[in-house]
């Protein structure tokens, strides 16, 4: 039996976001009885439960603000030491989502290596370049990534874009490396257009199938919204632009209806969240397109929704998201009037066009981000590595 230790998600049953939603599925369809997971969750006691066939154990962490999750991740790796110890457990693997504690790993790497254990580590993305942080914040978010990367066994990217990196700028590491994409469901929503449920969230909100553009994601800098929402107001189409994200209390909102006064453009449209998944997808399924403007971070969870489902992807020309959607996607760039003009242009699109681009873009997710495809290449993994 293969025992591997997950840490660095919140855990589960999945509330959250796509760390949450990959352990989720990965536990959920495991096809392989070699494997037991031990996945830790982040709460206010420290019980253990099974969910998935995965052993939960939960960990209790004081509410101490940004560290919280740095504290988080260095708890529940002693927690996972010390169960390997007491069990006995025979080559050990502890999987690490993210880079936060690289200036506390080498000790516990140390602890793991005499027991056996091997340690994977998860780079995600550029954490270090996310806006939300101030200087000294991302400071030791660049540490912290080099000191992962130094002390991991294996390093598994979830973006080809992200290995690179990896093997560049860290190359007096010599680390060791592997890519294994995120993944996306393919299913098409159980909700039918005349469905009460979405029928009901059209009118509140005062949309119509096809006629509106869609974002969904992190309300955040880095996303790009002031150039989505600047460009979209330049164009002249009569479609509305619908934001799905959280807004509430949020500084940046106030500062971009500030620069951009989109609240004067009655076809900008902040909806707010929508919890119910087969009403998101659905709403992805009937927007006209979707637009994305992820520039950090590696293969993003929202990019291979959008392209299982909506037909007209229109994107922020980056290697992060070229690299997933290949020839099933419009790519635009930040330069003036550029995203503007795609927009006009993908409306003198033919629907064979957009169906021809649409069934690349599902295609490259059946093939290469689907779930099961995922899972077996993790098993393998798991069940392979020397």
């Amino acid at each position: 039996m293969k025992h591997i230790f997950i840490i660095g998600s919140k855990g589960i049953p999945a509330n959250y976001g796509g760390f949450e939603t990959f352990v989720e599925k990965l536990t959920e369809q495991q096809q392989s009885k070699e494997i037991k997971y031990h996945v830790s969750c982040l709460a206010d006691n420290d019980d253990e439960f099974e969910h998935n066939g995965a052993r939960c154990f939960n960990v209790k962490v004081p509410n101490i603000g940004a560290a919280k999750a740095v504290y988080y991740d260095v708890i529940a790796f002693k927690e996972c030491i010390r169960y390997i110890k007491e069990n006995r457990i025979e080559n050990p693997i502890v999987y690490i989502l993210a880079c936060r504690i690289g200036p506390f790993l080498g000790n516990y790497k140390k602890q793991l290596k005499k027991l056996g254990g091997t340690l994977f580590v998860n780079p995600d993305g550029h954490e270090w370049k996310r806006a939300k942080w101030n200087a000294a914040i991302r400071k030791y978010w660049k540490i912290s990534e080099r000191l992962m990367v130094k002390h991991a066994d294996l390093l598994v990217c979830d973006s080809i874009n992200i290995e690179k990196y990896i093997k560049e700028d860290y190359k007096q590491y010599n680390p060791k490396t592997t890519f294994i994409a995120y993944g996306a469901d393919i299913e098409k929503s159980k909700l039918s257009d005349d469905d009460e449920i979405l029928l009901k969230w059209y009118k509140e909100k005062g949309v119509k199938a096809k006629e509106y553009y869609l974002v969904v994601g992190r309300f955040v800098p880095e996303n790009n919204y002031e150039t989505m929402i600047t460009e979209f107001m330049k164009s002249n189409t009569k479609k509305d632009f619908v934001l799905i994200t959280n807004v509430e209390k949020n500084k940046f909102y106030e500062e971009l209806k500030r620069k951009t006064g989109f609240d004067k453009d009655q076809r900008i449209k902040f909806v707010g969240t929508v919890y119910n998944q087969e009403l998101l997808k659905k709403i992805r399924e009937n927007a006209y397109g979707y637009l994305h403007g992820h520039e950090v971070g590696g293969t993003n969870p929202s990019l291979l929704e959008s392209l299982a489902t909506t037909d007209l992807n229109l994107l922020l020309d980056v290697g992060f998201n070229k690299e997933v959607a290949e020839k099933g996607a419009i790519y635009w760039s930040k330069r003036s009037g550029d995203l503007a003009t795609a927009i006009i242009n993908s409306e003198m699109m033919s629907y064979e066009e957009i169906n021809r681009v649409g069934e690349f873009a599902k295609n490259r997710i059946i093939n290469t981000y689907s779930w099961d495809f995922i899972v077996n290449r993790y098993e393998a993994l798991f069940n392979n590595y020397k």
